[in-house]
C-alpha cells in the first residue's frame, strides 16, 4: 500500500530525508524519531504536500508525485499544522469534507454525527475552532481525514496534546480500521502507545532509517532500543536543585 525507494529532500544543504526507502503492506506502523529527524518530512512527501528531491513514493500503486489527484482520493491525512478554520465549528468542518470526496450531504451528515460520538466530539459540534482546545482540534482533523473511507492514513503525531480518554478512543478507532484493511503510518513521540498500537515500528535518525521491527526481531524493550539508536537522554546533573538556598 505504502512504498518509497530512495526518498531524498534537502532543504538548502540539510537532508531532512535521506535515501530512504520502506514498504508498508498491511496494519499500522508508527514511525518514531526525534526532532528533527524527518519524521513529518516523509509523511508529507507520502501526502503529496512536497515533492522529493529523488526517488519515488507510490500510495495503492499510484506515484504520488505523478498521480498526486488519484493519490489525495485514497488517502486521509493528519497534517502537523491541522489546517482547521477558526471561524467554523465542528460539525461544519465535517460537512465540508463530504462534497469535496464527492458524498452526499444526509451521508456526510450521518457519517460526520457518527465520527463526533466516537471521538467524543458530539456534545461540542457546534462549537467554534478558536474556542476549542488543542485535544478538540487534534481530533476534529483527524475525524476529517477519516470521513471519506480513506485507504491509507497518514497521521502527524495524532497523540500529542490528546486526554487519556481520547488517546484510548483513538487507539481503538486505529485498531478498528486497520482490522478491515486500512493502512495506518502514524508518526508519534510516546514510546509506550506505538509500542502497543503498532504492528511494525520504524526509527529514524538524522533522514535515516537505523531500525524497523519487521526486520530485527528482539525481546529488549523498545524505549532500551530507542534510547540506543536514536535519542540519548541528557544525563546533567544539577546539584544545586534541592540543596538548601545559601
Amino acid at each position: 500500500m505504502i512504498e518509497c525507494r530512495d526518498i531524498v529532500k534537502k532543504f538548502r544543504d540539510f537532508a531532512a530525508v535521506d535515501r530512504v526507502s520502506l514498504e508498508v503492506r498491511s496494519g499500522i506502523c508508527a514511525l518514531l524519531g526525534p526532532n528533527g529527524a524527518g519524521k513529518s518530512t516523509l509523511l508529507k512527501i507520502l501526502a503529496g504536500l512536497i515533492v522529493p528531491d529523488s526517488g519515488t513514493a507510490r500510495i495503492c500503486g499510484l506515484d504520488v508525485a505523478q498521480q498526486p489527484i488519484e493519490v489525495r482520493r485514497m488517502i486521509g491525512v493528519l497534517p502537523e499544522d491541522l489546517g482547521l478554520f477558526d471561524s467554523l465549528t465542528i460539525e461544519e468542518h465535517l460537512e465540508l469534507c463530504g462534497p469535496i470526496y464527492g458524498i452526499p450531504p444526509k451521508e456526510t451528515r450521518e457519517r460526520s454525527r457518527a465520527l463526533m460520538r466516537a471521538l467524543r466530539l458530539h456534545h461540542a459540534r457546534d462549537t467554534f475552532l478558536d474556542q476549542c482546545s488543542h485535544g478538540m482540534r487534534k481530533k476534529t482533523a483527524l475525524a476529517m481525514a477519516l470521513i471519506h473511507n480513506p485507504r491509507v492514513v497518514l497521521l502527524d503525531e495524532p497523540f500529542e496534546g490528546i486526554d487519556p480518554v481520547s488517546a484510548r478512543a483513538i487507539q481503538e478507532m486505529l485498531e478498528s480500521i486497520a482490522r478491515r484493511g486500512v493502512v495506518v503510518f502514524l508518526t508519534s513521540h510516546i514510546l509506550s502507545i506505538a509500542d502497543k498500537l503498532a504492528n511494525e515500528i520504524v526509527m529514524i535518525r538524522g533522514g535515516r532509517i537505523v531500525w524497523r521491527s519487521s526486520s530485527e526481531s528482539t525481546a529488549r524493550p523498545l524505549e532500551e532500543i530507542y534510547f540506543e539508536l536514536v535519542e540519548t537522554p541528557p544525563a546533567e546533573d544539577l546539584p544545586w536543585l534541592g540543596s538548601p538556598a545559601s
